[in-house]
């Protein structure tokens, strides 16, 4: 494919798949809000996600991401920020009450997916792994000679979002699909809630304390 000289395209979607399989942030997320929301709720997760995407596409097109990259104190400040909140979603799921636990089960389901939808973007932009990635590997799938790189950014940057949203739609289902069979148990279900969040904190610290 040498449209706006991009090279190597199936290479490209390759590398995108192996990223979106790789357990992080991101599917964390999604895996959370599936399970403590049903389908729907990891299906919107998933397409804040992929705007995620779009948002660091911009960003690399316009060089913004590259300035990040290049001055540690930007990107630390954007690892503590992704893990602190990866932190903060998940104690909230492990300080859930037990008590009552269909009540609480129904008032979660009642947060505005607007909402879910938004707290998926912020995961994403937040996320150190994606900004690499769009500096890291991107480049590489676009001819130095190119006229239009702006634009090649861009383009690649959508296939990214678009792979990502498919790949991410799948798991959301599987993830809702598992927690609505075993929502006729409110301890299973709870249970549930609670290893995600812990995976939550867990995550959110590595990503904060990780060196590179």
């Amino acid at each position: 494919m040498n449209f706006l000289g991009i090279s190597d395209f199936g290479l490209f979607c390759a590398a995108v798949l192996l990223l979106n399989a790789t357990p992080g942030p991101d599917t964390a997320y999604i895996v959370g809000r599936s399970v403590a929301q049903g389908r729907a709720a990891g299906l919107m997760s998933a397409l804040g996600i992929s705007v995620g995407c779009c948002v660091h596409a911009i960003a690399s097109a316009l060089g913004l991401s590259a300035i990040l990259a290049a001055s540690a104190t930007a990107f630390m400040a954007i690892k503590l920020a992704g893990g602190a909140y990866l932190v903060y979603l998940g104690i909230r799921m492990l300080l859930a009450k037990p008590a009552d636990l269909s009540a609480s089960i129904a008032v979660r389901e009642e947060r505005p997916l607007r909402t879910i939808f938004w707290q998926a973007v912020v995961t994403n932009v937040l996320n150190p792994k994606v900004i690499l990635f769009f500096l890291a590997f991107i480049p590489q799938f676009v001819h130095g000679d190119s006229s239009q790189k702006m634009l090649a950014f861009l383009v690649l940057g959508i296939v990214f979002a678009v792979i990502s949203m498919c790949w991410n739609s799948g798991t959301a289902f599987l993830a809702g699909t598992l927690a609505r069979r075993a929502g006729n148990n409110p301890q299973a279900k709870l249970w549930l809630e609670r290893s995600v969040g812990a995976a939550f904190v867990a995550l959110g610290l590595k990503l904060a304390l990780t060196k590179n």
